[in-house]
């Protein structure tokens, strides 16, 4: 298991101004793990896979009941930073965010 890509997420996403974004992992040695104090601090909680939004609900099912989880369907494939990670990223996760054309514009600028 990789698991660099919400590592990867955050550090892209932090760049952007009007964005906070943290990272953490779902498993018990995750080295950041998802707390009731993050799912309250989070407007909208992107997942990598399915699987995370299940033990997601598991976990925390109460507190997400007024929460977006959104999956972004994205393997773990990918060291921290890799190039093709932070393109899918882009891709996938502005989406999800009502970004203005300002940020639209640091996002593109994002370079690994």
């Amino acid at each position: 298991m990789n698991a660099m890509r919400s590592p990867t997420a955050e550090a892209v996403f932090s760049q952007i101004s009007g964005i906070e974004a943290r990272s953490a992992g779902t498993e018990k040695h995750a080295e950041m793990p998802v707390s009731a104090e993050l799912i309250e601090w989070a407007e909208i909680i992107l997942v990598m896979e399915t699987r995370h939004k299940r033990r997601l609900q598991e976990m925390f099912g109460t507190a997400l009941k007024q929460k977006k989880v959104v999956v972004l369907g994205i393997s773990d494939l990918y060291a921290y930073m890799n190039p093709e990670l932070v393109t899918v990223l882009k891709k996938k996760v502005p989406n999800h965010l009502r970004l203005t054309p300002e940020q639209m514009t640091e996002l593109d600028a994002v370079s690994v």
